[in-house]
């Protein structure tokens, strides 16, 4: 007995009278649409609650306030942060590629020991956007009272600290070894967060020469360190 040829075509299940499997498709249609939507939400109220905790403190950092300047309703705020908490450390992830990520992708770039500590330099040498100050003092205010966000504040700073480990660790590689460069950029992150520290309270301190000294004299001792070492062995 001769068989039908299977149709290659796909089916249309609203023409095949499948309405469940249709009202399926049609809603696996407007997913992703619904996903853009839900980012864009997500941005807007983060871009509400930088501009709260930037802001001179007249008006408190509540979910309801977030939602009120993000364009959203209270519930919408809860829908993709749980608390006040959950959007103090979105706001902490969200400022990275602020200052750290180009901070990792100088020290992580080509050039010797350096090149990468001069683009480190002329980078830090720029005055910090003053929204982004006065976030970094709203998050550090925060972080004193809830340990959620000190965790990933920390976790934040941490990551800092280490493009300087990573930093001096490229000096260690052409040396050929004969020092930690764990201290040695832990100091140069400590140096630099205090010349952070005192040029926000508006000091005036050409921050060039200063960074450019701590890095050098830090690796010029190490260097000497590592030649120490090597006449020890010898």
């Amino acid at each position: 007995m001769a068989t039908r040829a299977e149709d290659p075509r796909p089916i249309d299940p609203a023409a095949s009278g499948d309405t469940g499997a249709a009202v399926g498709a049609a809603v696996g249609a407007r997913r992703p649409r619904a996903s853009a939507k839900g980012e864009q939400t997500r941005a807007r109220l983060l871009a509400a609650a930088r501009e709260l905790l930037a802001g001179d403190g007249s008006v408190p950092f509540t979910t309801r306030n977030v939602a009120a300047l993000g364009g959203v309703t209270h519930g919408m705020c809860h829908y993709h942060f749980q608390n006040r908490t959950d959007l103090i450390v979105a706001v902490v992830e969200n400022i990275r590629p602020e200052w750290i990520t180009p901070l990792e992708e100088a020290v992580a770039g080509p050039g010797t020991f350096a090149e990468r500590a001069e683009q480190v330099v002329v980078m830090l040498a720029q005055p910090e956007a003053g929204d982004l100050s006065r976030l970094h003092s709203a998050l550090h205010w925060f972080a004193v009272g809830d340990e959620r966000v000190r965790e990933s504040l920390e976790a934040e700073y941490r990551r800092w600290r280490e493009c300087f480990v990573a930093l001096f660790q490229v000096l260690a590689d052409e040396r050929g070894g004969g020092f930690d460069p764990r201290p040695l950029g832990e100091a140069a992150a400590a140096g630099t967060d205090g010349l952070a520290a005192i040029q926000s309270l508006g000091a005036q301190i050409d921050s060039a020469p200063v960074m450019r000294a701590l890095v050098l004299g830090l690796a010029a001792g190490a260097t000497g360190t590592a030649d120490a070492a090597g006449s020890a062995r010898a």
